[in-house]
C-alpha cells in the first residue's frame, strides 16, 4: 500500500502542476465544482455525469482484474491544444476490494501539421502504470490441466514505454512499441487454494523464482480497408521482442496475428411525419405520399461478427517463456479479454493460442441489447499443434446497455465445454475515456 500512496501523491503532483502551467485548466475546475454544486439544488443525474465522467477530476471505475474485484480511486484527465500538436493527459490511482491496486501516468500526443491531410493523424503514446494483483490463478501449462490442481499467486508488474501509431493514405498502418517490464511474483496464502509453491516449480512453472528486467519491442501491421455497407475488416499481425535483461535463458519472441470480421445490422428508418411534412408543401402531402430514398436514414442495431487469433511464441535453444507472460484461454484474461468464457478465469495457460469467435449482437427497445457468441480454441505448448484437433468450446448470451450505436456494458452467461458455467460481468474500457493501458504480458 506505500506504492500506492506514493502514486496517489504523484497523481496529485501531476494535477498541481498542470494548474499552474496550463491557463484554462482553473475555468475547467470552475465548470466541475459548479456542477457539483447543482447536485444541492436536485440535479442528481448530472452529479453523478460529473462524478464519474467530469473533467478535469473524476473517478476511475472498473474490474481492475479477473478475482481482484471492483477497483476505484481518483482520475486527472486534461487536454492542451498547441498549433502543431494536441495533447491527451490522463492519469488515475484505483484500490481493489482485495487490496489490489493500480497506479499510472498516461500522455497521447496527436501531431496536427502531420505531412499528408486528412482525417488519419498519427498518433503518439507515453505511459508509466505500476500494477499490483493479489490473487491470481495458476493450474500448469497445458491444454490437459486438471481444475482441481488450481493455485493462487500473486503479481506486481510495471510497465513504462512508449509506442506510436502511424497511418498511411492505404488500407495499412504501422505500429511501434518500447517498454521497460519489471514483474515481481508472490505467493498467496491463507485461501481455499494453495499457494503457487506448493504445488509447482521453475520446472512446471518457469520464471517461478526468477523475474528479471526486460526491455520489450514490438511492431505491427494493420489492414483495415474502406469496404461498401460498413463491412469491417481489420488484420493485424505483430511481432514481440522480450529481452530479459540479466538472463537471457527468459527471452523470447512473440507473434500474434489477428483477423476481425465484422458486418454490419442496419435497418432503414422514414422520418416522423412531422418532418416529412415540413419538407414539402401542403399539396403535396396526401394519404399515399411515400418520402423519397433520401429521407430516409440508417441506423446500426447489431452485427454479425467472426474473429480469428493466433500467438505463437518462440525461445531459442535453452530459453523458456515464463509462465506470468503467456497467454490464457477462460474467463477473464489478465487483460480484461473475455475467451472461452465459460471456463474458470486464466484456466488454461502455454506459449501459444488459438481461438476462433462468432458473434451476434443486436439492440433492443431502449438502450438495451441482446448478444450471443460463440467460441473455440485451445492452448499448446509446442507452435506445431496450433491446428483444428482437440478444441474446446463455449457459448455464451446476455444482454448489454448501448451507447453511441455500441454495446458498452456486458452481463453475460457462459456455458459449454465440460466445467460448469460462468457468469460474467464487464464494460468496455473506452467508455471510461483515457489513455489504452499497456498489455500484461
Amino acid at each position: 500500500m506505500k506504492k500506492l500512496a506514493v502514486a496517489t501523491a504523484f497523481l496529485l503532483m501531476t494535477m498541481a502542476a498542470g494548474a499552474q502551467q496550463q491557463s484554462n485548466l482553473k475555468s475547467e475546475f470552475g465548470r466541475e465544482f459548479q456542477s457539483f454544486g447543482d447536485c444541492f439544488h436536485g440535479k442528481f443525474g448530472g452529479c453523478a455525469e460529473t462524478l464519474v465522467m467530469g473533467k478535469p477530476l473524476h473517478l476511475s471505475l472498473g474490474s481492475i482484474a479477473p478475482q481482484n474485484g471492483f477497483a476505484l480511486g481518483p482520475a486527472f484527465s486534461h487536454e492542451v491544444n498547441k498549433p502543431s500538436v494536441r495533447f491527451k493527459i490522463n492519469s488515475d490511482a484505483v484500490v481493489s476490494i482485495n487490496q489490489s491496486w493500480r497506479a499510472g501516468f498516461y500522455l497521447k500526443a496527436i501531431p496536427t501539421n502531420w505531412f499528408w491531410t486528412g482525417d488519419t493523424q498519427p498518433v503518439l503514446n507515453f505511459y508509466s502504470q505500476a500494477t499490483s494483483l493479489n490473487q491470481l490463478f495458476f493450474f500448469g501449462l497445458g491444454p490437459n490441466t486438471l481444475k482441481a490442481n488450481r493455485s493462487l499467486y500473486g503479481m506486481t508488474e510495471t510497465v513504462s514505454g512508449a509506442n506510436a501509431i502511424i497511418p498511411t493514405k492505404s488500407p495499412f498502418s504501422f505500429y511501434g512499441e518500447f517498454n521497460v517490464r519489471t514483474v515481481d511474483i508472490r505467493g498467496r496464502h491463507g485461501q481455499s487454494s494453495p499457494s503457487i509453491e506448493a504445488l509447482f516449480n521453475d520446472a512446471t512453472a518457469p520464471g517461478l523464482s526468477t523475474q528479471p528486467t526486460y526491455v520489450q519491442l514490438g511492431e505491427r501491421l494493420r489492414f483495415k480497408p474502406k469496404l461498401p455497407h460498413r463491412i469491417t475488416l481489420d488484420y493485424s499481425a505483430m511481432l514481440q521482442h522480450y529481452h530479459a535483461v540479466s538472463n537471457s535463458q527468459f527471452s523470447f519472441r512473440r507473434f500474434t496475428l489477428d483477423f476481425n470480421h465484422q458486418i454490419p445490422l442496419r435497418k432503414k428508418d422514414a422520418p416522423s411525419q412531422g418532418n416529412f411534412a415540413s419538407s414539402r408543401g401542403p399539396v403535396e402531402i396526401t394519404e399515399n405520399a411515400k418520402p423519397d430514398i433520401k429521407d430516409f436514414s440508417w441506423n446500426t442495431v447489431g452485427s454479425l461478427g467472426f474473429r480469428t487469433l493466433i500467438v505463437g511464441s518462440v525461445a531459442s535453444n535453452g530459453s523458456v517463456v515464463p509462465f506470468y507472460f503467456q497467454p490464457t484461454l477462460g474467463g477473464t484474461d489478465i487483460n480484461g479479454e473475455h475467451l472461452l468464457p465459460s471456463y474458470s478465469d486464466y484456466r488454461f495457460r502455454a506459449p501459444n493460442l488459438f481461438l476462433m469467435r462468432g458473434t451476434f449482437e443486436h439492440s433492443l427497445p431502449w438502450v438495451l441489447g441482446v448478444i450471443g457468441m460463440a467460441d473455440v480454441g485451445k492452448v499448446t505448448e509446442a507452435r506445431s499443434d496450433i491446428d483444428f484437433s482437440h478444441l474446446r468450446h463455449s457459448y455464451s448470451a446476455g444482454m448489454t446497455v448501448r451507447a453511441g450505436n455500441l454495446p458498452q456494458l456486458y452481463l453475460l452467461f457462459a456455458w459449454g465445454g465440460n466445467e460448469g458455467s460462468h457468469v460474467i460481468g464487464y464494460i468496455n474500457p473506452a467508455l471510461l475515456g483515457g489513455s489504452p493501458r499497456p498489455s500484461l504480458y
